[in-house]
C-alpha cells in the first residue's frame, strides 16, 4: 500500500520542499490541492502540471491525486441554478482533469462542500440533483483523460449533500461511467456511517466502487492524534489487495504542519509493521 500526504499540510512551503520533507519523512506521493499551487489557479494548465510532476518525480514521488478541487477561483458552485456559475465550474473542473492526467495523478477527489450545499431556499434534492447533472458531464471528461473522478462522502456537519459511501456509490451507479467512483475519508466516514469503517470499506471495495483512501481521525487531526481505530482499515486494503493510495489529509495541523505530517507518517508505518508481525 501506498502511502502519500496532502501537500496543503506543508503549504506555505515552496513546492520543491514540500517534496524533500515530504520524501524525508517516509512518503511516496503528494496528493495536491490546486489553491496551493498558483496565486492565480487558472495558470495551472499541463505545462505546469508536468512541471510539478517533474519535481516530485526528482524527489522519489509520485503525485498521487487531486483534492479541494474547487476551492479556487472563488465563486464556483455546482448547485447553483445560474446557467453562468454552473458553466464556469465545469469549465474549472475540466482543466482540473486534463491537468491531473498531465501531473500524473490518477484520481481526482471531489469533496469540495460549500460548492455542493443548498443555496438559500434551494432543497437538499435539487441540490443533489444537479450535482449528478454536473457529475455526468465530467465522467466523459475524466474517461478520456485516462483518470478517475471521485466523489467524497462528507460529514453531515460539512454539507447535506451524499453523506455516506452508500449514497455516494447509488449516485455513482446511477450515473454509469467507468471513470466515475468513490472513496472513503476517514474522518468523514467515523463521524456519517453507521458501521465501522472497515465494514464499509470491505464492502465498497468488493463492489468495485472505492477508489481511494484517505487517512484522518474523526477530530479532523493526522491518524494516530484521536481514536479512530484505522488498524482495521490497513488490515481490511491489505486484505482485499487494494493497489491505490493512502492519503494522509489532517485539517487541524498538532502540532504543525510538518509535525503533523511526521507523525502521521509514523504512526501509519507503525500500524503497517503491526500488520506485517501478524501475518503468517
Amino acid at each position: 500500500m501506498k502511502l502519500a500526504l496532502c501537500n496543503e499540510v506543508l503549504h506555505p512551503l515552496p513546492f520543491e520542499r514540500q517534496c524533500a520533507l515530504a520524501a524525508s519523512l517516509g512518503y511516496q506521493g503528494l496528493e495536491l490541492a490546486p489553491f496551493t499551487l498558483a496565486d492565480d489557479p487558472l495558470a495551472l494548465d499541463e505545462a505546469a502540471a508536468r512541471r510539478l510532476r517533474d519535481t516530485a518525480r526528482d524527489h522519489g514521488l509520485a503525485v498521487s491525486g487531486l483534492h479541494w478541487l474547487m476551492v479556487k477561483p472563488e465563486g464556483l458552485s455546482l448547485v447553483d441554478p445560474d446557467p453562468g456559475v454552473r458553466t464556469r465550474s465545469l469549465r474549472w473542473l475540466r482543466q482540473l482533469i486534463g491537468f491531473a492526467a498531465a501531473c500524473g495523478a490518477p484520481v481526482l477527489v471531489h469533496g469540495s462542500p460549500r460548492q455542493r450545499s443548498p443555496l438559500p431556499g434551494q432543497s437538499v434534492g435539487d441540490a443533489t440533483a444537479r450535482l449528478a447533472d454536473a457529475l455526468a458531464e465530467l465522467a466523459p471528461h475524466a474517461e478520456a483523460a485516462g483518470v478517475t473522478y471521485c466523489l467524497e462522502p462528507l460529514s453531515p456537519a460539512e454539507t447535506p449533500v451524499i453523506n455516506t459511501v452508500a449514497e455516494a456509490a447509488a449516485l455513482v451507479d446511477r450515473i454509469g461511467s467507468p471513470a466515475l467512483r468513490t472513496m472513503l475519508d476517514t474522518s468523514a466516514a467515523a463521524q456519517a456511517e453507521a458501521e465501522p469503517l472497515h465494514t464499509v470499506l470491505a464492502r465498497f471495495l468488493a463492489s468495485g466502487h472505492i477508489a481511494h483512501v484517505q487517512l484522518n481521525d474523526r477530530n479532523r487531526r493526522g491518524p494516530g492524534q484521536g481514536d479512530t481505530a484505522l488498524l482495521p482499515v490497513l488490515r481490511t486494503l491489505r486484505d482485499t489487495g487494494y493497489a491505490g493510495w493512502m492519503a494522509v489529509e489532517p485539517f487541524d495541523y498538532v502540532p504543525d504542519g510538518p509535525g503533523c505530517a511526521a507523525f502521521s507518517a509514523g504512526h501509519v508505518s507503525g500500524l503497517q509493521a503491526a500488520l506485517e508481525a501478524e501475518s503468517p
